[in-house]
């Protein structure tokens, strides 16, 4: 079962992406087109074309993992971002099928953000 957590990086690839890829296509696409390392421990996240199915990519320590999630009805979003981050509640909402746009958060300190 995936556990999503907070002290893991999330990284999207944005482009539709063909699901018949396996682990060694997918972490080639992490390489090449995202310029991450894909062994780095970091989660990988890749939406099918006709996004009914999600992907996740994670090296382990001794090789990687693949999580795999097919719709029977209804479809991912697509997650308008600036950059290939995604938060793991981003993640969470994503796979419930919560409309991302439609979310607000209430305010918080973030230490990063001064002024």
């Amino acid at each position: 079962m995936l556990a999503l957590s907070s002290s893991v990086r999330y990284f999207m690839y944005h482009e539709p992406t063909d699901m018949r890829f396996g682990i060694n296509s997918l972490a080639g696409l992490v390489r090449n087109k995202l310029g991450f390392d894909p062994m780095n421990g970091d989660v990988f996240v890749f939406i099918g074309k006709r996004s009914n199915q999600i992907r996740f990519l994670q090296w382990g320590r001794d090789g990687f993992a693949m999580y795999i999630k097919k719709l029977e009805q209804g479809t991912f979003e697509r997650p308008a971002l600036s950059g290939n981050a995604v938060t793991s509640s981003q993640l969470s909402l994503l796979l419930q099928g919560v409309r991302l746009v439609s979310v607000s958060y209430r305010k918080r300190y973030d230490p990063l953000k001064r002024g």
